[in-house]
Formats: structure tokens, C-alpha cells, sequence
């Protein structure tokens, strides 16, 4: 199996790789057009990214079956494009959440102290503890979290240890969820604005939370607030955000932003940057060697079992639920051609398949094959495979219910 590795990927990620008998070529600069151009000329099985984007031309450029997001979100993948050609695009999961939340507080605590400010003056020759004395501290101060996944999850015990009770909002959160968590539950991301000290973000991009925060959410909060954005920058309305931090005072920790560089060097040119509240850093919280030793891991096992069962974990791209409309379910005989003749007869009325399972009885004499179709086979049909074949043991049609 050839992998193609376009992006940074620890070295016992490609020692595990080479492992389990894969090919690997790694190329972590590989960009746009030049990303393009190996596909063709590598024609690889498996496309492992980090941050790359990967777009429909990429995948259309060679033999690609799966992409594997070296990390959790996959907003930098064409999901659609993979799809439409029949390309698995898996991620994983939960493996940097520790990190992630560690950076989360982080930047809570540097804002708080100001510890960047203190850098800076003292690296400048200045000492001025009369200014850098001035803290609240978070002891008994409110954390709002909105979302509370395996990330938002990481940031209650910690939080815990530092004496701060938690609000927390997630679309699938209930009060009976949030009472297991430890967490106050808030029915709304306004409710947590309203009532929190400090705002910590962890939800995935997509177009339900594609500008989540924004001008009334930064109205409902008090005036000198800390909020926080390690998730994707564009959850937030950047442009409210700004407004808020000269308007409301927000002291302001991200880690990601609405226009992000291309490359891992490069000029950053957002205009956020000048904003005198803010403390920003680079799109850094999944880089521990932890977090980063997990995931080389966990993209190991995504593709050692593709490899060995042809099957895919953590696949972010399979339909929820088909077009099905009806289940034929074939008991029959373990021959040759039997499901082919079924198939064939399903053919003739223009029914599609959409699911199909064969599962064999002890011995290998018997099996029962379930067929999910887009519509209900008619009863002559029906009547003509019985009547064509006896490996056939018995054809019955259910419907299928929409949940």
C-alpha cells in the first residue's frame, strides 16, 4: 500500500507505517499544484495531512482511497469531493484534547498575569511591578464553556483544580449530561456569555457553528471578560470580536484565526493582531510530542486496519442514513450465484441497492442476505426467484422506517 505523508508526521508514525508493510513517501511540504502533481506521479492509496488543505482536484489526481486528517477537525478537506468519488476521510479524534485544553489554560493564565507583557518589559530592560501587580485571579471566577467535547471535556478538571465552577453549553449537552460532568448546564451560548468570567471555546467548524459567536453573543458578556478560541477561527465573527475587545474591554486568548497562512512560516497579516487585548498564538494547540505521538499512533491503526479488513475507523464521511426504503431480506443456500441472480432480478425493476450484508451460518451451508433498495421489489419478481431456483429458501420484504 503506498502512503503519500504531505505535512509534519512524527517519525514513529512512518516507522509504524513501514511496519505494517506500507510504502511511504513523505513530503510534508507539499502544497497546492506541487501536492497536486505527486498525487499523479505517486498515485498513492492512503493521502495522510495535518493542516494541509486537499482539495477535489487532489483527489481526482490519482488512485486515492483514504485521507487520513492527522488530528481532529477536517474543515481543511473536501469532504464533499471525497464523497462524490467513494474516498474515505477518517480522523482522530481525542487525541490532542489534553494539549489543547493545557494551551486553553494557558492562555487563561497569561491573561490573567499578562505574562507576555511581563516578557516583553523585561526583555526591554524595564521592571514595573507597580503595573504587572494588577490581577484578579481566577480562584471562584466563572469558566463558560461552549461545547463541551473530548476538548471542552479536558478543561472541567482543570478548571476544577484551580477552584473555578463551570456553565457549560454543547448542542447534544443536557442538564442530566452536564450534572455527570461536573458542569452547570446553560440552555444557550447567550446564557453562558451572560453569566461567565472567563469564555472558553471548543466546538467543531461546520456550517451549524460557522459564525457562532458573534455581535450579540460579545453584547451579552460583561465588560472585561477573557475569552478564549482554540477551536477554528471561524466560529467566531472575527470583526465583532475586534469591536468588543475596544468597546467592552475583552481580554482576548486565540489560538486560531479567521485567515490563517498557508505555510508554517510566513508573514501574518490579520489586522486582529494590533489589537492591544489580545494574546495570540499560532495555531499551536495540538503540538506537544504527546498529542503528536498519539496521533501518529492512532493514523497507524486507521491504516493498518484498512489495509488488513478493508474497513476504516473514525470515518467522518458515510451517510447517516441512505435512501433505502425497503430491506429484501434472502435466506438461502451458500452457493455460487445466488445473490447474483437476486441482484440481476433487483436490476431488471431499476432498483438500486444502497446496503448489503451476507451473513453465513455455522457449517458454510446456509445464509441470510439483508439488501437495502431504494424501493420495494414487485411480488412477481419475487415469485420468479423462488420459482427459477431452489437455493432460494425464502424472500421477504419489510419496510424500512425513517428515524
Amino acid at each position: 500500500m503506498q502512503i503519500l505523508i504531505a505535512d509534519k508526521f512524527e517519525e514513529s508514525g512512518r516507522t509504524g507505517l513501514q511496519a505494517i508493510g506500507c510504502d511511504i513517501s513523505y513530503q510534508p511540504d507539499l502544497r497546492d499544484d506541487a501536492l497536486g502533481e505527486a498525487i499523479g506521479q505517486l498515485k498513492p492509496d492512503v493521502l495522510v495531512v495535518r493542516g494541509t488543505k486537499v482539495t477535489e482536484p487532489m483527489l481526482a489526481a490519482g488512485p486515492i482511497k483514504l485521507v487520513v486528517r492527522a488530528g481532529a477537525g477536517y474543515n481543511t478537506i473536501d469532504v464533499a469531493a471525497a464523497s462524490r468519488r467513494g474516498i474515505y476521510v477518517s480522523n482522530c479524534p481525542g487525541k490532542n484534547s489534553i494539549a489543547v485544553a493545557e494551551l486553553a489554560f494557558a492562555l487563561i493564565l497569561s491573561l490573567d498575569r499578562r505574562i507576555a507583557d511581563n516578557v516583553i518589559a523585561l526583555r526591554r530592560g524595564e521592571w514595573n511591578k507597580k503595573e504587572f501587580s494588577k490581577a484578579r485571579g481566577l480562584f471562584g471566577r466563572t469558566l463558560g464553556l461552549v461545547g463541551v467535547g473530548k476538548i471542552g471535556q479536558e478543561m472541567v478538571p482543570r478548571a476544577r483544580a484551580f477552584g473555578m465552577p463551570v456553565i457549560a453549553w454543547s448542542r447534544r449537552l443536557t442538564p442530566e449530561r452536564a450534572a455527570g460532568l461536573g458542569v452547570e448546564f446553560r440552555a444557550t451560548p447567550h446564557d453562558v456569555a451572560r453569566e461567565a468570567d472567563v469564555i472558553s471555546v471548543h466546538v467543531a467548524l461546520n456550517p451549524e457553528t460557522k459564525g457562532l459567536i458573534g455581535t450579540d453573543f460579545f453584547g451579552a458578556m460583561r465588560p472585561g471578560t477573557y475569552f478564549i478560541n482554540t477551536s477554528r477561527g471561524d466560529v467566531v465573527d472575527q470583526s465583532a470580536l475586534a469591536e468588543a475587545m475596544r468597546t467592552r474591554g475583552l481580554r482576548v486568548g486565540l489560538d486560531v484565526f479567521a485567515s490563517e497562512p498557508a505555510s508554517a512560516v510566513s508573514e501574518f497579516s490579520d489586522p486582529i493582531r494590533e489589537e492591544q487585548n489580545l494574546y495570540g498564538t499560532h495555531h499551536i494547540g495540538a503540538s506537544t510530542d504527546q498529542a503528536q505521538e498519539a496521533i501518529a499512533a492512532e493514523t497507524v491503526r486507521i491504516v493498518r486496519e484498512f489495509k488488513e479488513t478493508g474497513q476504516v475507523p473514525n470515518v467522518v464521511n458515510l451517510a447517516r442514513q441512505t435512501p433505502a426504503t425497503h430491506r429484501l431480506v434472502v435466506r438461502h443456500l451458500d452457493r455460487p450465484g445466488v445473490l447474483a441472480s437476486v441482484l440481476d432480478a433487483i436490476k431488471s425493476e431499476q432498483i438500486n441497492v444502497q446496503e448489503m450484508e451476507n451473513i453465513v451460518f455455522e457449517g458454510a451451508e446456509a445464509a441470510v442476505a439483508r439488501i437495502n433498495l431504494d424501493n420495494a421489489p414487485s411480488n412477481e419478481v419475487l415469485e420468479r426467484l423462488l420459482a427459477t431456483t431452489n437455493h432460494i429458501l425464502e424472500l421477504n420484504v419489510l419496510e424500512i422506517s425513517v428515524r
